[in-house]
């Protein structure tokens, strides 16, 4: 019960990762109207670096298609794990009315890098 729990998260989740990837490219979802001000600037100097906003999309897109199975998951978690550190302070900082999906992704992928931690051990032993 508890893995296909895990699944259905991991799904709903990648796909929202894929779906924000997506976007940075392909620019189908508008800015919300409600966006702070100093966000909406963030954002503004993001897209005139030209570099950032495609690796993140990318990241986002590569880290949700790994979270979606069930073999690279813990690979994707760690994938996931800049992207979502960004969206926490981001949200903190800037806009707290979107922490609590910031929140539910990071309780997520937190929770697969605990059920998958036995596969991260080879790296940080000596």
């Amino acid at each position: 019960m508890k893995n296909k729990i895990l699944f259905v998260l991991c799904l709903l989740t990648g796909l929202m990762f894929i779906n924000a990837g997506l976007n940075k490219f392909l620019n189908y979802m508008p800015m919300p109207k409600d966006m702070p001000q100093n966000m909406v600037k963030v954002m503004q100097a993001y897209m005139e670096i030209g570099w950032i906003m495609p690796l993140v999309g990318v990241a986002e897109i590569v880290g949700g298609l790994l979270l979606i199975f069930g073999r690279t998951r813990a690979l994707g978690a760690v994938v996931l794990v800049p992207v979502l550190t960004g969206i926490l302070l981001a949200n903190i900082s800037m806009a707290p009315s979107g922490l609590p999906i910031a929140l539910v992704l990071t309780a997520i992928v937190v929770w697969v890098i605990i059920d998958n931690w036995e596969k991260y051990l080879p790296m940080i032993r000596k």
